[in-house]
């Protein structure tokens, strides 16, 4: 075991020989000559000599007034402490500190890669769109592990999406412009496989597609795949100009490190996307449709989904135009139990089951009763309200036929400024073994509305207190300020009041539908569909 400098700093200069010394000392005067060094400091530093002037290293050479100073000698590291023997001057003690050294450069490269690989992390999960995760990964990958880097994703064509960020740090989209077997080892890590060591790649190999444009020649070439879950996604190419050192094998693994986070980014990117797509694709097929003319009578409809949901929810209204087996236009209204999407998928399975039903419309009982059998025989506990109204155009005049089944009945919207209720009720649907209901005949005059409804408007609680409900009578009153006026107005005049009432509170599923008879014949009633122009 060595001893410490501490122990020779109070002694003779004469004691500092290679025999007593551990360490190399030299003595240097206040005017920068040596004065002494023993057998170990003339091993190290060749170049003194007692008399002359210390020239190297200089840090040493430069170190007069300090109490501590280090740096390199070739290629090891030294600290240098002072004491002052008593003949004058500084001796400075040399201690080998190398592998401290070492240990301490290796500690700062793994603190800066563990805070890059937290900031890439970071973000990286910022986002779940899969081209701004290429474009995190490309830039993140340029700055501190290449001089360029390209992204690579996989596809179902033969074009594969890609993202380049090129030496001065701009990006670019594009599609892989040739086969990717053309680089060596692009192939495989597209498919997963390890990645092939950059000393195997011969970077003059690389095709011109790859090279960003005025990057100049390639010195060095790494391809790593970026992993993803159950499946690979994609794969990242790193390039380096041929004055930079080729890739080592600690930067490569940071390579894989890096790539392990933005490969999981991508996927869990392309997984939302596609999950994305098909809550869309049936979302579109959960929301009510779109109402227009239907043989010239005017259908109009609203649906707001509740607070507490997105987008899909209990309401529906469906309807259906005339067909082979069915004279007249069916509309369809209707309230689930619930809220939310397990409650849309039973609007949806309603509505598929009703219009599997729709040549026995022309008997509103049998229908509500194959339909209570249905939902009594399947997996679910949830019931529904349902208005249905069968409608036909009969000169200027619109005749309905209307059955409500355990749903509030539908208001009659007279030209006069009066408003009534349809005489109709029946049970719930999917709760009895039986079903009854009693339908009303209602003729509808030009400019006459019936207006159908949820109890999404009525229930509404709101007002000055938040907590009145919006009640009948007050849809009551709505529905009479807005005689005559087209069915899409009325509608988004009741939507609007109920949405002023309710303000920023809580409420349920609210859907509304109004049938019109329009004021006028339609001229262009051929198809019964186009707007064109109306009589007086």
């Amino acid at each position: 075991m060595t001893s410490s400098p501490a122990r020779h700093r109070t002694g003779a200069v004469s004691a500092m020989s290679a025999a007593t010394a551990p360490y190399p000392v030299v003595v240097i005067a206040a005017d920068g000559h040596v004065v002494e060094l023993n057998d170990a400091a003339s091993v190290l530093l060749p170049a003194a000599r007692p008399g002359r002037r210390l020239r190297s290293p200089s840090w040493l050479a430069t170190a007069a007034g300090k109490t501590a100073v280090s740096g390199a000698v070739g290629d090891r590291f030294f600290s240098a402490h002072p004491s002052v023997p008593p003949a004058g001057g500084v001796a400075w003690w040399l201690v080998d500190e190398t592998e401290h050294q070492s240990l301490l450069l290796e500690l700062e490269a793994e603190r800066e890669r563990t805070q890059f690989l937290n900031q890439a992390s970071t973000a990286l999960s910022a986002s779940l769109n899969l081209d701004r995760c290429m474009e995190v990964t490309a830039r993140l990958a340029t700055a501190h592990l290449a001089d360029a880097a390209l992204v690579i994703a996989p596809s179902a064509t033969s074009k594969l999406p890609m993202v380049v960020c090129d030496q001065r740090g701009r990006l670019s989209h594009g599609t892989v412009a040739g086969p990717p077997d053309t680089v060596p080892g692009l192939t495989e890590a597209l498919r997963g496989f390890p990645p092939v060591p950059s000393q195997w790649i011969d970077p003059a190999a690389a095709p011109r597609w790859l090279v960003p444009e005025g990057f100049g020649e390639v010195g060095s070439l790494a391809i790593t795949p970026l992993p993803g879950h159950g499946v690979p996604a994609g794969a990242l190419i790193l390039l380096r100009r041929v004055r930079k050192v080729a890739f080592t094998e600690g930067e490569e693994v940071m390579a894989r490190l890096f790539a392990a986070r933005a490969g999981a980014a991508m996927s869990a990117a392309r997984l939302y996307a596609e999950q994305n797509t098909i809550s869309d694709t049936l979302m579109r097929e959960l929301l009510p449709p779109t109402l227009r003319q239907v043989e010239g009578v005017e259908f109009a409809g609203a649906y707001r989904p509740s607070k507490d949901t997105e987008r899909v929810g209990g309401d529906f209204y469906d309807v259906h135009p005339p067909g082979d087996d069915f004279p007249e236009t069916l509309a369809v209204l209707g309230d689930v139990a619930g809220k939310g999407l397990e409650a849309a998928v039973l609007t949806g399975k309603i509505r598929n089951t009703l219009h599997a039903l729709l040549p026995m419309a022309d008997d509103h009982t049998r229908m509500l009763r194959l339909l209570n059998n249905a939902m009594r025989t399947s997996h679910h506990t949830r019931f529904a309200t349902l208005v249905l109204a069968s409608v036909r155009r009969e000169e200027r005049d619109v005749l309905l036929r209307v059955t409500a089944a355990g749903h509030p009945a539908p208001l009659i919207m007279r030209s006069d400024g009066t408003v009534e209720e349809a005489d109709t009720n029946g049970t719930l649907i999917g709760v009895l073994p039986a079903v009854t209901a009693r339908t009303a005949h209602v003729r509808l005059a030009p400019g006459e509305t019936c207006l159908l409804f949820t109890d999404g408007v009525t229930e509404a609680k709101g007002g000055p207190l938040g907590d009145t409900m919006f009640g009948e009578q007050r849809l009551r009153r709505a529905a009479a300020e807005c005689v005559g006026m087209p069915a899409a107005a009325i509608v988004e005049r009741i939507q609007m009041i109920t949405a002023q009432w309710l303000g920023a509170g809580r409420h349920d599923d609210i859907a509304v539908m109004a049938i019109s008879a329009p004021r006028g014949s339609h001229l262009s009633a051929v198809d019964g569909t186009t707007r064109g122009r109306y009589t007086a």
